[in-house]
């Protein structure tokens, strides 16, 4: 199910998850706002992200770089690094 702000994952990105699930990287949000998203990765880095979700500060999500695909409850969302 989507909204207007959420973009679908493309099967490409799909594969590329199922491919590499080494990558994710888990995260915190820092702040979410009409522009998009920044996370804080358990290694501290600050990661900057085109994606729309409705996500608060502190939630937990995972982030995977190679397929530009961040997991928010379980739901997978296209999230391009800004």
């Amino acid at each position: 199910m989507s909204d207007k702000t959420t973009q679908e994952v493309l099967p490409v990105q799909r594969a590329v998850v199922s491919a590499w699930p080494s990558a994710w990287i888990d995260a915190l949000v820092m702040c979410a706002d009409a522009q998009g998203l920044l996370i804080s990765t358990i290694a501290g880095e600050l990661v900057s992200l085109e994606a729309h979700a409705a996500v608060a500060p502190g939630e937990p999500v995972a982030f995977h770089p190679v397929a530009e695909v961040l997991s928010v409850g379980g739901r997978l969302i296209r999230a391009r690094r800004s």
